[in-house]
């Protein structure tokens, strides 16, 4: 075949390929996909990119980070970027930096970004840029997924594939679907006059706009909060209206209520300054519209008496009957500041992703484990995965999701790729030290509280132990299935807690006495504090579900709350380190501490049973080498005892029939 004859019979096999496309069903096929190419959708890509998997990003902007270009909308980020803690620890360092994604380039820490403790928004825009740019993620700009669907298939690693089709009509055939579009949709509350209110998303951002006006704000939270801030000094008066009552984060621990940073409002309403707060059902009330272009609230029932063909003038108002009315004056604007909703439009029925509860509009219905309650393989990643800890961590944020998404990857790379859940295994002698140091240092453990947790899987006769980092708590039934791991000999479950009693809307956080100092009072802890959890088999799946109102896990075999301490430093040795020892020796009926090789030299010759530290240490040529500053610590403490300086003392004890020792106290307490 010559040359010409084989360039015209290739061209033609490309455009019978071309043409055949669409009639053969063949779509572009990744491994995984993941749909918003935001903080979470882009935290997903850099773990799936690291491990060499084949996947594509989907972003309907030009680029990442689309939200941040117009939200907040007042511009001022309430995510804490604390560059400076005094510690040289990175891990330790990102608990108070809650705007980094997690990467092995330090040069990708949000404090290169911003100076500012609360940043611009537009530095996160710029960050995330970055972020994509320096990992080279794959994102397919420009693309906006209008509809999801399932496509049965046995072949497939969850049965089916996941079908998404673009705005262009273009389909993409995917194994694992993986959702970061985060909230988009405004809620809004539908209730007569709703019509007349202004969006957060749309209402102007120039306070000039706002000069001499009265304005009623609807909702409590930041967004409403935010928004008053910016108008507060051009306004006649603000009156913010909702259900519920305020809830301060600071009371409540949770970040993602009313931030300090927001709540100027407070001070003029308490202060009496002209503006409010007040609570009631927006469903039950109404806006009309006055002749003159004011807003005035009416009851709900009072519009539904009045006729059709009634002015908007002589409709009932509740002043009428009561004029003491709260909201009696006439408004000049009503800005809607309702939060947001998942937006399920572009997901067909099949995929079952609706939820029926609390959350039906707000958040898609997943598991613990961050996967779909109806389809298998389709993962909520970011704050559309909320639902898992709403009001009660922080994984509706970076600072917290960024760890559940790598929990999500570790267990996708269990499943379709075999490779277990990370753990790192260590000789039972260094048990509380890796508990220490994590309880110290562990950022996922800290933000996450109480939805992540350590865990220490025992091996046979307690030797040795498996340490699994950040492990969603409430899958722990499954574990051995999600990770890969067995747990045949008992586990140790570590967790942050703050008191069951402490936190809420209603509680005076700054009571006198609310600190607990004493070891002996520790499960009396207010503050964050680490709590061990330990049992003897994992929890069935009965027990989680069916475990104590307020408790995070089943009642264990045994409970270990380490005190709170103020600095969060948990390494005093008698008020920290000691009872966790004396805790962890009692469930493994072991001695854990440890020990000079002159004492485990000494045991070897007076002992049954060695200790595990000369067991596993001494015995094996393991241990501290020794130096002149390590033995005289020793003698100085009177573990050991200053041989090269007993002299005359040696030769008085040849002379004395009882000797005092053979060089150690074993009732003292070791390093």
């Amino acid at each position: 075949m010559g040359l010409a004859a084989a360039r015209l019979w290739g061209s033609s096999v490309l455009l019978l390929t071309l043409t055949l496309y669409p009639v053969l069903g063949l779509h572009p096929r990744r491994d995984y996909c993941v749909l918003g190419a935001g903080p979470a959708g882009l935290q997903m890509a850099a773990f799936l990119q690291q491990a060499g998997r084949d996947y594509a990003v989907f972003e309907r902007s030009s680029a990442p980070g689309s939200f941040f270009t117009r939200y907040p909308r007042h511009r001022k980020l309430i995510s804490i970027n604390k560059r400076f803690t005094g510690k040289a620890n990175a891990e330790f360092n990102l608990r108070h930096d809650w705007n980094s994604l997690l990467s092995h380039d330090r040069s990708l820490l949000f404090r290169h970004y911003s100076r500012a403790y609360f940043p611009d928004a537009g530095d996160m825009v710029r960050y995330l840029r970055d972020f994509t740019d320096r990992l080279g993620l794959l994102v397919l700009y420009n693309t906006t997924i209008v509809h999801v669907t399932l496509d049965k298939d046995p072949r497939a690693w969850n049965g089916h594939y996941f079908i998404l089709t673009d705005h262009k009509g273009q389909t993409y055939r995917c194994s694992v679907l993986l959702v970061a579009t985060g909230l988009s949709v405004p809620n809004q509350v539908d209730f007569p006059g709703s019509e007349y209110t202004e969006g957060y998303e749309s209402v102007s951002v120039d306070p000039e706009d706002f000069v001499g006006q009265n304005v009623l704000i609807l909702g409590h939270g930041n967004s409403a909060f935010e928004t008053a801030k910016n108008i507060l000094g051009v306004t006649n008066f603000i009156h913010m209206l909702s259900r519920s009552r305020v809830r301060l984060s600071w009371a409540t621990h949770y970040v993602g209520d009313l931030r300090a940073i927001n709540n100027g409002l407070l001070d003029t309403y308490q202060l009496k300054s002209l503006d409010g707060l007040l609570e009631s059902d927006l469903r039950d009330l109404a806006i009309v519209k006055d002749g003159k272009g004011k807003f005035h609230i009416t009851l709900k029932f009072f519009l539904e008496e009045a006729s059709a063909n009634q002015s908007a003038d002589s409709i009932p108002l509740p002043q009428d009957d009561n004029d003491n009315f709260a909201m009696r004056v006439a408004y000049d604007r009503v800005i809607r500041c309702l939060g947001w909703n998942f937006d399920f439009s572009i997901f067909n029925d099949s995929l079952q992703l609706a939820s029926r509860g609390d959350f039906s509009k707000k958040y898609p219905l997943i598991r613990a484990s961050y996967e779909s309650r109806g389809t298998r393989g389709l993962f909520v990643l970011g704050t559309a995965s909320h639902s898992v800890d709403y009001r009660k961590s922080a994984g509706g944020f970076i600072h917290g999701f960024r760890y559940t998404v790598r929990a999500v990857h570790r267990l996708l790379e269990h499943r379709h790729h075999g490779i277990a859940w990370p753990c790192t295994k260590y000789p039972i002698a260094q048990l509380t030290s890796s508990i220490v140091r994590r309880v110290n240092e562990a950022s996922g453990l800290y933000q996450m509280f109480s939805v992540l947790a350590d865990v220490i899987l025992l091996k046979e006769n307690a030797t040795a132990f498996e340490f699994l980092e950040e492990f969603p708590m409430q899958m722990l039934p499954q574990l051995e299935t999600l990770t890969g791991r067995t747990a045949k000999h008992g586990l140790f479950v570590i967790n942050m807690e703050y008191g069951k009693n402490f936190s809420g809307p209603d509680k005076d956080v700054f009571f006198h006495d609310r600190s607990v100092g004493h070891m002996r009072d520790a499960w009396q802890s207010n503050f964050l504090h680490p709590v061990i959890y330990y049992y003897r088999s994992l929890p069935t799946e009965q027990e989680v579900r069916y475990r104590p109102p307020r408790w995070p896990l089943p009642r264990p075999t045994a409970i270990h709350h380490i005190v709170e301490d103020f600095l969060t430093d948990w390494t005093a040795p008698v008020g920290h380190i000691l009872p966790l020892r004396r805790f962890l020796e009692n469930c493994l009926d072991t001695d854990l501490r440890s020990f000079y090789a002159e004492s485990c030299f000494l045991f070897v010759l007076t002992r049954q049973k060695l200790p595990p530290f000369c067991q596993q240490g001494y015995l094996q040529k393991q241990g501290l080498v020794a130096t002149e500053s390590l033995q005289q610590h020793g003698v100085e403490s009177g573990l050991l005892r200053d041989y090269a300086n007993m002299g005359q003392q040696l030769e008085d004890s040849r002379q004395q029939p009882h000797d005092q020792g053979l060089g150690v106290d074993i009732n003292r307490e070791e390093l």
